[in-house]
């Protein structure tokens, strides 16, 4: 059938090839990496599978569009102002310079620097999502606390911390850090903290992660089950694997998309 347009569309890491009729309805969908056709109109299935052969590799399923799953249906089901997908790095922040940013600043404000580092720190957890992850900035939590960054993935969920360290020398010693000269803080400790309100909130293992943005050298130290990166190290997050599979992922990280789920944590 002349005039079947193939559209690819990048999605959440999933790499998908669009097959639409000239009239604009959708007569099937190409997943890359399974392989799989999910044919929605099957008068038109040799003309689909002529309009992809060009872009497939090796053998290809066809059949009806998958049985939707927990992760689909909640998906669905998800209320825009319940979802927390499009919550930006340092969202809170944000909100705060935005309402309550003083006309007139005679030093610098020490929260447009935090908010660089949440957004370093974001920008940079984003990109790995090409390794199979999910990834959700400024999750709300209960009394006013947020958790920086979620991450989602095959190696399982990591609560981020985002840190500025002004190019300063950090010191690690649970539960305190200690940035440059400023006073120590107990970062260890509340990190911990959320990663048990996470766990909580999602039935499932949640570690804590504290990434140090511009940091000019670490002091390592006990951290007592607390991961310590500097931002530069974040790419290397790609590598890690064999906690969850992709379907546990999506499950986990649509769960993790609800505001409802963080209610009672």
């Amino acid at each position: 059938m002349p005039g079947l347009r193939v559209t690819p569309v990048h999605r959440h890491g999933q790499a998908r090839l669009y097959v639409s009729l000239p009239d604009g309805r959708a007569a099937a969908w190409y997943d890359r990496d399974s392989g799989r056709v999910s044919l929605l109109l099957d008068d038109h299935r040799d003309a689909v599978l002529a309009a992809l052969r060009p872009y497939a590799v090796g053998e290809l399923l066809v059949g009806p569009p998958p049985v939707p799953t927990v992760a689909d249906l909640a998906r669905l089901a998800l209320h825009p102002d319940d979802d927390l997908a499009p919550n930006r790095p340092g969202e809170t922040l944000l909100t705060e310079l935005e309402r309550h940013a003083p006309a007139r600043r005679f030093r610098a404000d020490p929260r447009r620097r935090a908010l660089a580092a949440h957004e370093a720190a974001g920008a940079a957890l984003d990109l790995l999502e090409h390794a199979g992850w999910r990834v959700l900035h400024a999750v709300p939590l209960p009394g006013g606390a947020t958790i920086d960054h979620l991450l989602v993935g095959p190696g399982g969920v990591i609560a981020v911390r985002s840190l500025d360290a002004g190019h300063h020398r950090v010191r690690i010693a649970d539960p305190l850090v200690t940035v440059g000269r400023s006073a120590p803080r107990p970062l260890l400790r509340d990190a911990r903290h959320q990663a048990e309100r996470a766990a909580h909130a999602l039935a499932a293992a949640v570690r804590p992660l504290l990434v140090l943005v511009d940091a000019e050298r670490i002091e390592p130290g006990p951290a007592n089950g607390v991961s310590v990166l500097n931002d530069r190290e974040i790419p290397d997050l790609a590598r890690r694997g064999g906690v969850l599979k992709p379907a546990d992922v999506e499950a986990l990280y649509w769960t993790a998309r609800d505001r409802r789920t963080w209610l009672r944590v």
